[in-house]
């Protein structure tokens, strides 16, 4: 039997990954079962730091069938990932703050190894055995991107698992995912574990123009995880994975009719490779480690960007990016003060090619009527009904940092303070091209005779480069009583600018337009490039663990300023592209409760709750005035209840348990614009499963989500001037046949 629990922290990192320690309620953090003790940067014990968060369990993780990120945020407070586009659309909105593309506003941590680039955040992984989610800025001790959170995921060892784990599942939308995974130790120092996946659906959405169904997926991983201790002393643990995924995705439908029709291809492609090493040394009194990591990923991206029956245009983004990464750290303890201390530095690199290729109607609706205003005398057509509109980009992006925590236990108090230095440096070279050529008519005569033919050669390129450096503080202290705490903390947060290059397509489109004299102009460093985003959160929770220890609950209340907080807009008119914007000040303020209460053995009942007030208190981008109006895409509530009772019939029958459970998850309301005049309202989801444990190792488990089939939208845009949303998944269902060995 699982239990859940909340606590304000992660445990220490001892010299042992396999050592591992029993956990009760305290702040903000759910666990699931007992917990592993792996984490490097966090030296305070679980149950004593200052932070909300929420620690989810093997056991949990197996019961929900939590393969991923995405499907793990249903059970955090004020934590919310959108599940559309595709999987490169890694989208997560943490009390308020949050990112659709670009910079990520919370990081992402596989086995201790920062992930940098959100649009490979989402893939499954076979073989977690914790995910820990941080709400609120971790920028001190893990810097860049981690504004609003951090998500830190604990794969398997195979020093702690030795055995076989294997998992088939079946469901709706012809739904097939196979796992399977083999732990082994070598010898008492040497062990390792291969394990993979593979995932096939047919897709929920039907595109209504061909009849085929939009959003079909296939996808598989690889990991090969290899743990080394030649001495008591020293621990190498090394990890390597490969994932391929091949989607179709954008299962987007129009407005005005709730349609979803399109008559070019989209779809996402992408191959990842990941090798992460981890370096531990023992010396009297100091812990050495390293963490060392290599990433690569090869994507393409081809949308019908118009998502219309009509021959507008496409765009097929082809990215190669790979990076490498060092953190060193240190840490100690003398008495009552212990102390971290670090050096990080990155290094990534990116090719991109982004054409956008205008069609027929594209050319004729948006460019050729607008230079053909009524009495024009010499019209335009273009030779060609087709029109490239080249983009290629080298992205290099450095970055510095040094890091301390110092931490003292005085009496009932602990107080502790981080602070750390970040530079970064980011560049762009582009190369914007077009070549065409187009007919001037005569029609100041009739019939129309050709008055000349205009060949229109487009090349422009340049290099930017920006560099940031900042200063990142946090203070925190806590008091424990006999069967409460209380904690308070400051701290800052700090998202990286950079450029967009999304918006070159526009950018390219009107200065082939500026040719007829009807171009909106563009200052290219001004439109395409943002400033970094950073905040001040203050924070006090409760946490509190009755006596008997059949009821537990937390409260943590939290208010934020965040200064240039970057948004996702789209330009006015008939435009293409996406602006990167930085609003001038926002505020954020809410609360999250968690509570577990046991009334009777087998029967448990768990809730969380969050909920938020997110608001501009100065935005004008030249268009309104939205101070007072709510941030789009950052939902006001999260909700999560679960009840389940388990039968235990023994290990003399077939079935040697049964666990019943039922679960409501609830998300809103979601405001789409920064005028607040479209929003999605609250809407709830109802689950349901059915857990059969047998002998020999099988289980047998009966799944049902959205049961109670709740329609709702998961997002909404606009593309040159039509707007468009995606539908929620509808109810579905899964069998799932578990062994283990």
């Amino acid at each position: 039997m699982f239990f859940i629990s909340v606590l304000p922290g992660r445990a220490d990192v001892p010299v042992d990954n396999n050592d591992r320690e029993d956990v009760s309620w305290s702040d903000s953090i759910m666990v699931l079962d007992e917990v592993a003790v792996t984490a490097i940067k966090e030296h305070a014990h679980v149950s004593r730091a200052a932070t909300a968060v929420t620690v989810i369990g093997q056991k949990e993780i197996d019961r929900l069938g939590i393969v991923n990120v995405k499907k793990a945020a249903m059970l955090v407070p004020n934590f919310y990932i959108p599940d559309y586009g595709s999987r490169m659309t890694s989208s997560i909105y943490v009390r308020g703050l949050g990112a659709r593309m670009d910079q990520p506003a919370v990081g992402l941590n596989v086995d201790n190894v920062p992930f940098l680039n959100k649009d490979n955040y989402d893939f499954d992984l076979p073989d977690i055995d914790r995910v820990e989610v941080f709400r609120g800025p971790q920028s001190t001790l893990y810097g860049r991107n981690n504004l609003a959170g951090l998500v830190s995921v604990y794969t398997m060892s195979p020093m702690k698992y030795q055995g076989v784990k294997a998992m088939a599942r079946y469901g709706s939308a012809n739904t097939l995912d196979l796992t399977l995974g083999v732990y082994h130790k070598l010898s008492e120092s040497l062990a390792m574990s291969l394990s993979g996946s593979f995932t096939r659906s047919s897709g929920f959405y039907t595109n209504n123009y061909n009849g085929k169904k939009a959003d079909k997926e296939r996808l598989g991983s690889v990991r090969w995880k290899t743990v080394w201790r030649p001495s008591g002393r020293l621990t190498l643990d090394n990890t390597a994975s490969v994932n391929v995924n091949r989607q179709g995705g954008y299962p987007y439908e129009s407005v005005e009719n709730g349609i979803i029709s399109y008559n070019d291809t989209c779809f996402y492609r992408r191959n990842g490779v990941a090798d992460g090493l981890t370096v531990s040394y023992v010396l009297p009194g100091v812990t050495l480690s390293s963490i060392t990591s290599f990433q690569y990923i090869d994507d393409n991206m081809t949308l019908d960007q118009d998502f219309l029956p009509m021959s507008y245009f496409t765009l097929t983004q082809r990215r190669h990016e790979w990076a490498l990464t060092q953190d060193f750290i240190a840490r100690g303890q003398s008495g009552k003060y212990s102390w971290l201390g670090g050096l990080f530095g990155f290094y990534k690199r990116g090719n991109m090619n982004a054409p956008v290729n205008f069609k027929d109607d594209g050319i004729r609706l948006l460019i050729e009527n607008n230079a053909n205003q009524p009495g024009t005398r010499y019209p335009i057509e273009f030779d060609s009904r087709e029109l490239l509109l080249g983009s290629e980009f080298r992205m290099p992006t450095f970055g510095l940092a040094v890091y301390h925590r110092s931490s003292v236990k005085l009496g009932d108090f602990t107080v502790a303070a981080d602070l750390r230095l970040d530079y970064e440096k980011v560049s762009l070279d582009y190369h914007n091209f077009a070549s065409t050529s187009y007919t001037r008519w005569d029609a100041t005569v009739t019939p129309w005779v050709v008055y000349n033919q205009v060949p229109v050669t487009l090349d422009e390129s340049g290099v930017l480069d920006r560099s940031f450096v900042e200063l990142l503080p946090k203070v925190s202290v806590e008091y424990e009583l006999s069967s409460a705490s209380l904690f308070a903390s400051v701290s800052k947060g700090y998202k990286a600018g950079g450029y967009n290059t999304q918006m070159f397509s526009d950018v390219l489109q009107q200065s082939l337009m500026s040719k007829f004299g009807i171009a909106t102009a563009y200052d290219v460093d001004e439109i395409i490039k943002y400033d970094p985003e950073k905040s001040m959160n203050y924070e006090v929770g409760a946490r509190y663990s009755s006596p008997s220890g059949n009821f537990s609950g937390s409260a943590t209340i939290f208010y934020i300023n965040c200064y240039d907080q970057q948004l996702t807009m789209f330009p006015p008119g008939v435009t293409t592209g996406r602006i990167m914007t930085n609003a001038g000040k926002t505020h954020s303020c809410g609360a999250e409760l968690t509570a577990l209460w046991t009334p009777v053995k087998g029967f448990s009942i768990t809730g969380t709750y969050g909920f938020t007030n997110a608001r501009f208190a100065r935005f004008n981008d030249g268009q309104g005035d939205y101070k007072g109006n709510r941030v789009p895409y950052a939902p006001q509530n999260t909700f999560y209840g679960a009840a389940e009772y388990n039968f235990d019939f023994g290990n003399t029958s077939l079935v040697k348990s049964l666990s019943l459970r039922c679960g409501v998850r609830g998300v809103g309301s979601i405001y789409w614009n920064e005028d607040n005049s479209l929003k999605q309202p609250f809407y709830a989801q109802i689950d349901a499963s059915a857990l059969a444990v047998l002998k020999n190792g099988f289980s047998v488990e009966v799944s049902g989500y959205n049961i109670s089939d709740t329609k709702y939208n998961v997002f909404y845009f606009k593309s040159i001037g039509n707007s468009f949303l995606q539908r929620g998944k509808p109810s579905r269902m899964a069998v799932t046949l578990r062994y283990t060995l």
